[in-house]
């Protein structure tokens, strides 16, 4: 084993990429809330981007390292801490081993991921390592428990070989204050991929009923400025504050729904899917918010105001495409990084 839970955090799960492929049996995709923020904690630490980590949400938890760890955190502002000395987000660290890593709570945004270095070895479940935890599936369809393992792979030495001589070095000192924490001087700039200013409005397409809707509901979805409920979580999001009611009651079989899909269920209360999304509902479809502003949804927490921009297919296409080019290039550039320092 290479981590070992001393204690767990508030809700701190296993994710990857998804379960994708399955819905047709009525198996949801599951998988991180903020998959870009997966992604580049993976990229950092020299992963397959949709490798298995730990999503964490608002509080982290107490992690003890077994062995050394070449590790990478993303996504919200966590408080960060290993033995003392401070922990740096958005770059590799190597970690000693023995040491406790201690995530606290979260200055910006709702959660942090957890890479390692070689990925979290669990067996995988439908092709994927994630924790389902609605479905209660995966290898670990539940969060993280005080006494859990978690077996990573070794971390090579072929990355970051500057944090390695550093670490040797330090262990000739065999004093009580040695240093655990050994990070890189580089690292990504989150502005660039991280976006939790509740003034930006969240960019959807109207839904497939969103004529259905009447015309003060329509331009309030639009419009006005939803309260995100406390009683939300990895299924979806209650959209409080604003009533939003059909022109006339409609029946529905169930359909196809995804994450960013708005449902308007009878009590007039929006609902917006989110990661652990079932396959199928049978509200009306009010709205579909765009693949790429899901990850600064899945950022807001409760009691935080979000507002819906309209926008379009063309669009949403346009801006996907554009951000996975300049993934890709950023990908090229962090393997070239990482290799470097040897």
């Amino acid at each position: 084993m290479s981590l070992r839970v001393l204690s767990p955090g508030l809700l701190s799960t296993v994710q990857d990429g998804g379960r994708h492929g399955f819905a047709a049996i009525g198996v949801g995709a599951a998988g991180a809330m903020d998959p870009v923020s997966l992604r580049l904690a993976n990229l950092l630490v020299g992963n397959a981007q949709d490798a298995a980590a730990l999503e964490i949400t608002l509080r982290g938890p107490r992690l003890q390292c077994k062995t050394d760890l070449l590790i990478a955190l993303a996504g919200a502002e966590i408080d960060a801490r290993c033995g003392g000395e401070t922990v740096p987000l958005w770059r590799p660290v190597l970690l000693r081993a023995g040491s406790e890593l201690n995530l606290g709570g979260m200055r910006r945004g709702a959660r942090a991921y957890l890479a390692v270095a070689g990925g979290i070895h669990l067996p995988a479940v439908l092709g994927s390592r994630a924790s389902d935890v609605n479905a209660g599936l995966g290898p670990l369809p539940r969060p993280l428990a005080a006494g859990d393992s978690l077996a990573c792979a070794p971390a090579p030495r072929s990355l970051c070989g500057d944090l390695w001589k550093r670490l040797e070095s330090a262990s000739v000192d065999e004093g009580t204050d040695k240093q655990n924490v050994f990070s890189t001087n580089w690292s990504l700039d989150p502005r660039a991929w991280f976006d939790v200013d509740t003034a930006h409005p969240i960019r959807a397409i109207a839904g497939t009923h969103f004529e259905r809707l009447d015309g003060d509901s329509q331009r309030a979805l639009f419009g006005a400025e939803f309260r995100i409920g406390v009683d939300s979580n990895r299924v979806g999001y209650r959209l409080e504050d604003v009533a939003i009611a059909l022109a006339a009651p409609i029946e529905l079989v169930s359909e196809g729904v995804a994450p960013g899909t708005v449902q308007l269920p009878p009590g007039g209360v929006p609902i917006a899917l989110t990661a652990e999304a079932p396959p199928t509902g049978g509200y009306p479809r009010i709205a579909q918010v765009i693949a790429i502003d899901l990850p600064r949804l899945a950022q807001r927490r409760p009691g935080d105001r979000v507002r819906f921009a309209e926008t379009d297919i063309a669009d949403a296409q346009m801006r996907y495409l554009e951000r996975e080019h300049a993934l890709a290039r950023l990908a090229e550039h962090v393997h070239w990084r990482l290799r470097q320092s040897w």
